[in-house]
């Protein structure tokens, strides 16, 4: 039986993802900081090829203790380490409190960083294994309102690209998610200096949400291809080819878009 440890399982890509590897036999381990979060996810799975792990993906011994109990449940298989758990972050970056910038930038990369390096030995023990990290459509192009956000996911792209070439050798794929915007509870946060949410910014801005469904899927599918990165959603596409093949016109629209102004 295959296995998968998923951080933010409590919720949003997290719980789709696990909804879907599930579906396929998988078994299951759901790490997040919110034990409800946890508790509500494990009720759609099956009990006897699911885990539940409280967890800080900003602490190095919990990192451990986690690994340690999962591996002592699926006989120290891990096919599948999923880097997903972050924190939205949007608003004039000049405004930002320190405070808010340590945690995205903890908790965003310090968390998938601690994850890759810490579940490498499970993963080089498992033959075929992957490290799948959630990064953003952000991590196309600066987002102009999202600085901090974005700076964390091109760390996480920046991450995946490095550690696919260096764990090729060990047989271990290592591969990202850049989703657009995803309905989900991040985009609850506020936005600093506005009395909005980074939801409602998304709205006015008349941008596409990408279905948690869709996420999942290019999870399964990037965990079983040749893509180092999976671009998804309408946004992210345009983003992507606008990058790459128009950079001043998605300068120019990034200098036009403030979110949350």
């Amino acid at each position: 039986m295959k296995a998968i440890l998923i951080t933010g399982g409590g919720s949003g890509i997290g719980r789709a993802v696990a909804q879907l590897f599930s579906g396929k036999g998988w078994r299951v381990g759901l790490a997040d900081v919110d034990r409800g979060g946890l508790r509500d996810t494990a009720a759609l799975l099956p009990v006897e090829r699911t885990s539940t792990h409280q967890m800080d993906v900003r602490d190095p011994s919990e990192w451990e203790h986690v690994l340690d109990e999962f591996a002592s449940l699926s006989g120290g298989q891990l096919d599948v380490m999923f880097n997903n758990a972050g924190i939205a972050l949007g608003g004039p970056f000049g405004e930002l409190s320190l405070e808010a910038l340590d945690r995205v930038i903890d908790i965003n990369f310090r968390g998938v960083a601690y994850g890759a390096r810490m579940a490498y030995p499970y993963l080089k023990a498992t033959p075929g294994s992957c490290l799948l990290n959630t990064a953003s459509a952000s991590a196309i192009y600066g987002s102009a309102g999202l600085a901090a956000y974005s700076a964390t996911k091109f760390a996480v792209r920046g991450l995946t690209e490095a550690l696919d070439a260096e764990w090729a050798a060990d047989g271990v794929k290592v591969r990202d998610l850049m989703p657009g915007f995803v309905d989900t509870a991040l985009l609850s946060a506020g936005l600093p200096g506005t009395n909005r949410s980074v939801r409602e910014a998304v709205v006015a801005a008349k941008l596409e949400f990408t279905p948690v469904e869709v996420v999942a899927q290019a999870a399964w599918d990037a965990v079983h291809g040749d893509q180092v990165h999976a671009v998804i959603g309408k946004t992210a596409r345009r983003l992507s080819f606008g990058a790459r093949w128009m950079p001043g016109r998605v300068r120019r629209m990034m200098t036009a878009r403030s979110l949350g102004r």
